[in-house]
């Protein structure tokens, strides 16, 4: 992965840079009488690369997921760029377009090109009309360096490779920011460093992201803040080196003893 001068993303052009990307306030989430997020306070600004990591089932992922609503929060708010998105009469589908997720899995139709799986979203949810979501795509695979792949099928393509196309489908929405889940976990380790690159990319441009993540050299080196969960709570959250390298709890210091 290449490295680069580290952003400062008060200095991303944003013209809403005063409204934070993601507000998330006492934010809980119980499935049955297991209660996953206990109480989470989080505010993500324009432009921010919040890397969060921590321990399996310490509730991240379902923390990502419930800002686009694919997890429907037991209670808590949750402000989508000023909008609170549990008002019941918010179009939820309109907020998610603004909201590109990649997820550990691929999630890519085997039966289609390349190009098809980029283009039908485009179609179906913002009305594009067909030449200009292929234009679309097209720039968008040329972004992540799969240009030459447009005609062939997700099957014909390496894991890596069928992860850019995934980030490529998102950013085809145009999205003001970008969940990542786990992105690299599905992958064989020689591939790993082509997707972060492309993450890398975003982060430079100024793309506000989420990222779920046990790449420690990412989020050291992209990361503008890094938080670690566990047991449903933020137990630690600063600079990403200062944590990787100085952690205050106890509980992150036990954890990252056993992954770095």
């Amino acid at each position: 992965m290449t490295t680069g001068t580290p952003r400062d993303p008060s200095s991303v052009d944003n013209p809403a840079s005063d409204v934070a990307a993601i507000e998330i306030r006492d934010l809980h989430k119980s499935f049955g009488d297991n209660e996953v997020l206990k109480g989470i306070d989080l505010l993500v600004r324009p432009g921010e690369v919040v890397c969060v990591v921590g321990p399996s089932g310490s509730g991240k992922s379902t923390l990502l997921r419930t800002v686009n609503l694919l997890e429907q929060p037991t209670s808590g708010s949750i402000r989508i760029e000023g909008t609170d998105i549990l008002d019941e009469d918010v179009d939820i589908d309109r907020i998610r377009t603004r909201i590109g997720m990649v997820f550990q899995q691929f999630n890519l139709f085997p039966h289609m090109t390349v190009l098809r799986n980029l283009t039908v979203a485009q179609e179906r949810v913002l009305r594009r009309p067909k030449k200009e979501s292929q234009e679309v795509a097209r720039a968008m695979l040329e972004r992540v360096g799969l240009a030459e792949k447009a005609t062939d099928h997700p099957g014909h393509l390496s894991g890596g490779q069928q992860q850019r196309v995934a980030i490529a489908r998102s950013l085809c929405m145009n999205p003001d920011m970008m969940l990542f889940d786990e992105p690299t976990s599905a992958l064989d380790p020689e591939l790993v460093g082509e997707v972060l690159e492309v993450m890398q990319d975003l982060a430079s441009s100024g793309m506000t992201m989420m990222v779920v993540t046990h790449e420690m050299g990412f989020a050291r080196e992209v990361g503008d803040r890094l938080i670690f969960m566990d047991d449903g709570v933020i137990v630690e959250e600063g600079d990403p080196a200062e944590v990787l390298a100085n952690p205050r709890h106890q509980r992150t210091q036990a954890f990252l003893s056993k992954v770095l």
